[in-house]
């Protein structure tokens, strides 16, 4: 695709990439010391607003959770995937399923096995060994090799917010068609989550960025993606989620109580929407994010979904700065994103040099 990315379309596309990727993760660790705190328990310890700053969690401020450490593992399966098409070979789904394996790895083991020529360069950073509070459903999803499909999905009741959490990367495949998107969303989700709304909504977060990521503004995104969730069966807790996001966006100043009015964020559509109304109703992206992590529910999950789509829609310069130098992995984040996007747009110019080919092996 190198032919066709002029200098200003790769800088953009970089941008949105980083805003994307930094932006969830800036979300993730804003809402992580805070949980699984009710909103009065919030007020009642950190004031009336609520938190206004990144507060302690594992340890440190800036803090990440798992949300952050699958979306990132996406990323990988994802440049994987694309390297092994230039090597003749080409199944998205199981190259993200193998990243995942990974993934599960770092919540399993002490840290990285230096022996495994395989992992490539984001396995072996040693600080993402380290359970942040991962979900049931993704641990046991991947607590074997067998990759779950939408024919035979894991965790076939589970609809919870591990899938939605971690597909942003999925639209940040520009030169795919928005259906196909959702498509590799929907069967990355099913590997670990069974239940329709549980991979729908993963798919649907795919669209909104995809859209975003073309220029698209929210409310044309989210009418994307409610045109790509009509075609697909036990669409309706999903289409509800979003339609009642744009609802409570329309009906008056964002508050805390809207939010809430969406549900906690447990599940992978109320995620999906409380994510989507902060990003709508949005002043700017500091608004917007702590709006999406001041609620009794699951703050960080949520905090990250409107931390994508605010990242992507404006790219990483709109991030506020004094979050973004007190991120935890903030390097890591930044090389994978530019990973991503030189893959994405000069990838041609990669094919077969073998430092590529060392930090994504393509036997892996």
């Amino acid at each position: 695709m190198a032919e066709i990315w002029g200098r200003a379309e790769q800088q953009d596309f970089r941008s949105r990439v980083r805003g994307c990727l930094l932006g969830g993760a800036i979300g993730d660790a804003l809402g992580a010391g805070i949980e699984f705190d009710s909103l009065a328990a919030i007020r009642a310890k950190h004031g009336e607003a609520g938190v206004t700053d990144y507060v302690p969690a594992y340890g440190r401020r800036g803090a990440i959770t798992d949300d952050t450490q699958m979306s990132l593992f996406t990323v990988d399966g994802l440049i994987r995937a694309h390297v092994r098409r230039d090597t003749g070979t080409w199944h998205p789904p199981t190259d993200v399923h193998r990243a995942y394996l990974r993934w599960a790895a770092t919540q399993a083991d002490w840290g990285p096995d230096e022996r495994d020529a395989d992992a490539g360069w984001l396995a072996r950073e040693e600080w993402l060994y380290s359970q942040r509070a991962p979900g049931r459903a993704c641990l046991s999803g991947l607590g074997d090799d067998r990759m779950g499909t939408l024919a035979q999905p894991k965790n076939p009741g589970s609809k919870g917010c591990g899938t939605v959490m971690r597909s942003a990367p999925f639209g940040l495949l520009v030169g795919w068609e928005p259906g196909l998107v959702c498509q590799l969303a929907v069967e990355c989700a099913a590997q670990t989550h069974g239940h329709p709304t549980g991979y729908l909504a993963a798919g649907a977060l795919a669209v909104l960025v995809h859209a975003l990521a073309h220029g698209n503004s929210l409310e044309e995104a989210v009418q994307q993606a409610l045109t790509q969730l009509a075609v697909h069966s036990g669409h309706e807790e999903t289409t509800q989620a979003l339609r009642s996001a744009l609802e409570a966006a329309r009906q008056g100043p964002p508050s805390a109580a809207r939010v809430e009015s969406l549900g906690q964020g447990w599940t992978a559509e109320e995620a999906l929407g409380i994510g989507v109304y902060c990003a709508l109703v949005a002043e700017d992206v500091r608004h917007g994010l702590l709006l999406a992590v001041n609620h009794s529910g699951d703050s960080d999950s949520t905090g990250s979904i409107c931390g994508n789509l605010l990242g992507v829609q404006h790219g990483e310069t709109a991030l506020p700065p004094a979050w973004v130098v007190e991120l935890e992995g903030r390097e890591t984040i930044l090389q994978l994103a530019d990973d991503f996007s030189m893959q994405m747009t000069q990838g041609a110019a990669l094919t077969g040099a073998s430092a590529w080919l060392s930090r994504y092996p393509v036997s892996g």
